[in-house]
């Protein structure tokens, strides 16, 4: 099992470096591989709220994380031509939920070699996402089983501001042949739900993420803050840092059990 964490958004280079900081000492002690993520742009907000430090800054900050600590890099990439810079410093470029099907987007990440984690869109249904395997593979061809393309669960809409995860998806993302990772605080949104930003409910976290585990899952996607509350994006769903290693200490047993 690997892990993908951090801040939902780069707010500031503290923040990012106390998480990158704890989650390297906590994933060393617990043997778990961690890639770090962050994103320098949150586009996809259905209002006009805060959205991050900036592709150039953003890089800068993801970059030191890179060389501090030795930690691969994953972040978002919303447009074509943000794929190449992006991948001078991420070693994984991550398609969000709502671009799932860009094709433009798709081809671009994988034009740079990087792996590219494509998150399934709400919209869609899990052997849709084949669709995107394909588009990757006209560029990159067997990329999925070489591990080059990952599948991330992150709920499915549910009438208005509500998601639902139907964890048989992760199973049938698995018969791709590529990894497949479960975003365990995304699935606990509620879009929208205040006012035109979204809420969720992170003690929801942990129930969302055994069951994932006990289906199978390759990784897991958990956004993570010092505090939470006071965070720019998805303040009500990423997990408090301190709250990690026991969250994780879970993990690490239903994954032993499973696999």
């Amino acid at each position: 099992m690997f892990l993908i964490a951090g801040p939902c958004a780069i707010e500031n280079r503290e923040i990012v470096m106390q998480t990158a900081e704890t989650l390297r000492s906590l994933c060393y002690d617990l043997g778990i591989t961690l890639y770090f993520k962050s994103s320098f742009d949150k586009a996809n907000r259905t209002s006009a709220s805060a959205r991050g430090i900036g592709m150039d800054e953003g890089l800068k900050i993801l970059e030191e994380v890179k060389s501090a600590f030795d930690l691969p890099i994953v972040t978002d990439v919303h447009e074509s031509w943000q794929c190449a810079p992006v991948a001078e410093v991420a070693d994984v470029l991550q398609i969000p939920a709502f671009l799932s099907r860009q094709t433009d987007l798709l081809q671009a990440a994988a034009k740079t070699e990087r792996i590219v984690n494509v998150k399934k869109g709400q919209f869609m249904a899990p052997w849709d996402m084949k669709g995107a395997i394909e588009k990757i593979e006209q560029v990159q061809p067997a990329a999925a089983r070489e591990g080059k393309v990952w599948l991330t669960e992150r709920g499915s809409s549910f009438g208005y501001g509500r998601l639902v995860v139907d964890m048989t998806s992760l199973v049938e993302m698995r018969r791709f042949g590529c990894p497949v990772v479960f975003d365990a605080t995304h699935s606990v949104q509620q879009p929208s739900s205040q006012a035109g930003i979204t809420g969720g409910n992170r003690m929801m976290v942990p129930y969302l993420m055994r069951a994932a585990l006990a289906v199978g899952v390759d990784g897991l996607f958990i956004e993570t803050h010092p505090d939470p509350d006071r965070a720019i994006s998805d303040a009500a769903n990423q997990v408090k840092l301190s709250d990690m290693r026991a969250l994780l200490e879970q993990a690490l047993k239903i994954d032993a059990t499973v696999n």
